[in-house]
């Protein structure tokens, strides 16, 4: 019992610490900087948009925006993190780089494109294929509770609304199943 606590309090830590970080810089990028700080989002095809591809989701355009990230990265985060805290470290950085690069590569020219939604449209993603590529019961259960929860999510990663970055929902939910396809190979990288 102690080892659950142990773990349930390393997952709050991880998950909240990342949480209150998107938070904190919201605030001071309204406060301090103006929404100045988002311009280091990512700007497709350009040298200086690549470093968005490291900072695009931590920044957020309006408090909507990131109230509305918030929830589904805690929950969907929480249930990735549910297959243990590597897997999640690892699953994070893969989503984080694939959903940053194909936005980078593909997005509208011209564009900027911030927030936590590749990483969300990941998690979904991950979970999703995970239960097909372990088949296990516990990955099944999981499935089953993400698409109760966040099933209509899917239709994100088409183009429907004007300023949603839809290549990144797209490209997140691809960095996800590419995850859990590869995940025994990138555990091992990752170890190395």
């Amino acid at each position: 019992m102690s080892s659950l606590a142990n773990n349930f309090e390393l997952q709050a830590q991880i998950l909240g610490g990342f949480i209150l970080l998107i938070w904190a810089l919201e605030i001071i990028d309204q406060l301090l900087f103006r929404h100045r700080l988002n311009r280091f989002g990512i700007i497709p095809r350009t040298s200086i948009g690549l470093r968005g591809v490291l900072f695009a989701p931590l920044l957020h355009g309006t408090w909507n925006h990131l109230i509305a990230n918030t929830v589904p990265l805690a929950v969907l985060g929480w249930l990735t993190m549910l297959g243990g805290s590597a897997d999640f470290a690892i699953a994070t950085a893969v989503i984080w780089l694939v959903s940053g690069l194909g936005v980078w590569l593909f997005g509208a020219s011209n564009s900027l494109h911030i927030g936590a939604s590749g990483i969300i449209f990941g998690y979904f993603g991950f979970l999703l294929s995970r239960s097909y590529f372990e088949q296990d019961f516990f990955s099944a259960a999981i499935a089953a509770l993400v698409v109760l929860l966040y099933g209509p999510l899917i239709w994100g990663i088409l183009p429907s609304h004007r300023g949603i970055s839809w290549q990144g929902h797209l490209f997140g939910l691809i960095g996800g199943i590419l995850t859990a396809r590869y995940l025994p190979e990138l555990r091992q990288w990752f170890a190395a």
